[in-house]
Parts: C-alpha cells; sequence; structure tokens
C-alpha cells in the first residue's frame, strides 16, 4: 500500500498520507532512548538481552545507510549474518 503511494503519479503527497494515517492507528509506543556518537555502557548488552528474550527492537537514524549499519552493529542490534 505504502509502495503504491510513493509511485503515485498524481496526488503523491496526499495518497502518502492517507497511508499513513491507515498505518499510524493503534500504534504502542514501549519506550524510546536516544543515542549520539557513543553508546552509553551496558547498551548492547542490554539489547541482546531484549532480543533474546523476544521483545522486537527498532532504529531509527535520519543520517546515511553506513551511519544506521554502523550504529547496528556498534550496539549489537545486527551482525554479519543479517547483511
Amino acid at each position: 500500500m505504502f509502495e503504491g503511494a510513493m509511485q503515485a503519479v498524481n496526488n503523491r503527497e496526499e495518497e502518502v498520507a492517507m497511508v499513513n494515517d491507515i498505518m499510524e492507528k493503534n500504534l504502542e509506543l514501549i519506550g524510546s532512548t536516544a543515542i549520539e556518537d557513543k553508546l552509553q555502557d551496558g547498551v548492547s548488552q542490554t539489547i541482546h538481552y531484549m532480543r533474546k528474550a523476544g521483545i522486537k527492537v527498532w532504529v531509527l537514524t535520519g543520517d546515511k545507510i553506513e551511519t544506521a549499519i554502523n550504529i547496528g552493529f556498534s550496539s549489537g542490534l545486527i551482525d554479519d549474518d543479517m547483511l
């Protein structure tokens, strides 16, 4: 649905906004944190335990893909098998 809206030739912004309105209903934020440049002590271990417990962890970054990958590796969110 989102990909179709992004590929719309006419009224793309309206189409994307409509899809976002549909998708962004009944979301529940469990927690959030911010990381800047250097991880705090224990972050990678905490993420490891969260993933081991079956908790889904998402990272959002507005930076370049290379930076996101580096953060993913340093935080233990991703490893070589995931790329």
